[in-house]
């Protein structure tokens, strides 16, 4: 028993002393981390920059050493913030080290509307006189559509192109739910408001169907519109291209149709870069990837640090979701008021990229934008959705620039509560309860809804679409009744959504930043500051381990995983249906 115990001892004593190491180990990778984040990056005479947009594209990226080891570890891409990019191909076009952009996109992950982002950069960049080349062993459709701002694009020989036109499929349930024994109870307003179809229907209704083709075809003329400009072709010829099905047809038919300028194998596309920046066949190319780049500084023309200061303020994710990277409604609200309080600042761009979420979140958020405008210019930019939610928070603003094929509008309310009834009774859980009042129990989720509570909840919805239309109507100068017979929960791309007054300007956050710039007065004297602050790496990452361990560390470990994904999903569905269910303040703006 004694030599028992003395092993077991020596076991966990062996133990902390392992954890401790490790825990040792690991600080000191974070410190190394975060100082070789901190060393100056040169970048060599007659250089490239480097894109290869392998990973996924996130609206502003933090300091995080540690994701971006584990993901290396892991052998994925660790995000990039689209702000890096958009600033990287800028400072390129008047660094004269750089004399062209090499461009490896063949499979980006990004919306349609940042992919346009980018895509407006190269152009841009182009008109310096530099020069893009583009290769690729496959490329998406998106990561076709950005590569043809390219001067050349080139094609692996054996490659593959996808570029078949844009299709939106929806998964409904009702089937399924029905055989569990779960009926969904469902109060909205908005006859195009379609988010919870998939819970009620085992199709499109008319009017979700109606919505989805009018948005997906004004991003296709849009992007179809773009490509034949840049490579020489009518939209018809385009057209009956893409209806050949691209994605498998050979090399000869991808030139032939003038949809690429050549198949090339990597090496053949090195010595044209070679050729292009007079280097020797010999010698390597002096190259610098867009993440270092990000972190270079280049002079502009610009003397001095101004003291005039124009916020630019991050907003990424859903309104009060459960997932850690989304919008939190008390955070953002205070970054707003800060910078309304702070007389540096003498304009702000809201840079909205949501597709909406809590209902009171949402409100909470605009009150904030609404009292800014009164003290300074707002001007609201749009990423690639802007909906519900996303909308309502924008709505205040002075102007509110979006991307042509941004989506946005979907000015509506819903809630959605399941009674599982049928599903306790057919595996066996019965329930009872007591209570001391009426509606005590409300929402309960083990029996069905009676019809006064019904009639409460949808007054309720009624309600909060009612100060959803109002405010829309007050920010958008117009009437609640024009705002309705846009509304409804429709959906808009940003081209539509301009037609009928939810949008004022077209374009990326460049142009929401100049306008902001031009309403303040100060075009020609001002810097921009991001908001919220990002704190340096080691700073970031005590802060979000000591905030929130166990969602960081589970986000570090399974990210976009699979099972990450499964234990968001449940998880959502725990904060969602709690015991003490919070459905009174969970209306959904989705």
């Amino acid at each position: 028993m004694k030599k028992f115990l003395k092993y077991t001892l020596a076991v966990i004593v062996g133990s902390f002393v392992t954890i401790g190491i490790l825990m040792i180990a690991f600080f000191i990778m974070v410190g190394i981390l975060a100082a070789s984040s901190q060393k100056e990056i040169t970048v060599k005479d007659n250089s490239l920059l480097v894109m290869k947009l392998d990973g996924p594209i996130v609206e502003r990226k933090t300091s995080d050493p540690i994701s971006e080891a584990f993901s290396e570890l892991l052998g994925e891409a660790a995000p990039i913030g689209l702000n890096q990019i958009l600033s990287s191909i800028e400072k390129a076009g008047r660094d004269d080290r750089i004399k062209g952009i090499y461009l490896e996109s063949g499979m980006v992950m990004a919306g349609h509307a940042t992919v346009e982002e980018i895509r407006d950069a190269l152009v841009e960049f182009r008109e310096t006189g530099k020069f893009i080349i583009s290769n690729a062993p496959v490329y998406s459709q998106k990561s076709y559509y950005l590569a043809t701002a390219a001067d050349k694009v080139y094609l692996t020989p054996g490659g593959m192109l996808e570029f078949q036109g844009i299709s939106a499929q929806r998964t409904f349930f009702k089937n399924t739910l029905e055989k569990l024994g779960i009926e969904m109870q469902v109060f909205r307003h908005g006859e195009f408001k379609s988010a919870v179809e998939p819970f009620t229907r085992t199709d499109m209704s008319e009017a979700a169907r109606l919505q989805t083709i009018t948005y997906t075809q004004s991003i296709w003329d849009h992007l179809t519109a773009n490509v034949s400009e840049s490579r020489g072709l009518t939209t018809e010829i385009l057209n009956q291209t893409v209806d050949q099905v691209p994605m498998l047809r050979d090399g000869e038919f991808l030139l032939q149709s003038g949809l690429i300028d050549g198949l090339k194998y990597k090496d053949q596309v090195i010595n044209e870069l070679k050729d292009s920046t007079n280097t020797d066949y010999e010698k390597d190319l002096n190259s610098i990837d867009i993440r270092k780049y990000a972190g270079v500084y280049v002079a502009d023309e610009k003397k001095g640090i101004s003291k005039n200061k124009l916020a630019v303020i991050y907003a990424e994710g859903e309104i009060d979701g459960s997932d850690t990277e989304g919008i939190i409604s008390e955070d953002l609200s205070r970054t707003i008021r800060e910078a309304r309080r702070d007389s540096t600042i003498k304009a702000v761009v809201l840079r909205i990229n949501s597709p909406g979420g809590s209902a009171l979140g949402s409100e909470i958020i605009w009150r904030e934008v609404k009292l800014t405008t009164e003290k300074k210019p707002l001007i609201v930019s749009m990423g690639d959705l802007a909906a519900s939610g996303g909308y309502y928070i924008a709505c205040p603003a002075d102007t509110i620039v979006a991307q042509p094929n941004t989506l946005t509008g979907s000015i509506g309310v819903f809630g959605l509560i399941p009674n599982v009834k049928g599903l306790f009774n057919k595996i066996g859980i019965t329930t009872d309860r007591v209570k001391t009042n009426k509606f005590s129990d409300i929402p309960a989720i083990d029996r069905p809804f009676t019809p006064e509570e019904k009639e409460l909840m949808q007054a309720y919805v009624e309600k909060t679409y009612d100060i959803f239309v109002e405010h829309c109507a007050d920010g958008r100068n117009t009437t609640k009744t024009a705002i309705d017979e846009i509304g409804q929960g429709r959906v808009w791309s940003g081209k539509n959504a301009l037609h009928i007054n939810l949008v004022d300007v077209l374009g990326g956050i460049d142009v929401a930043i100049d306008l902001a710039a031009e309403k303040a007065g100060i075009a020609e004297d001002y810097r921009i500051v991001e908001l919220p602050e990002v704190l340096p790496p080691f700073e970031q990452f005590m802060k979000d381990l000591t905030g929130d361990a166990k969602a960081y560390m589970k986000n570090l470990f399974w990210g976009n995983s699979e099972y990450g994904k499964t234990l968001r999903t449940i998880e959502n569905l725990q904060n969602a249906y709690p015991i003490q269910a919070r459905m009174p303040y969970e209306l959904n703006l989705n």
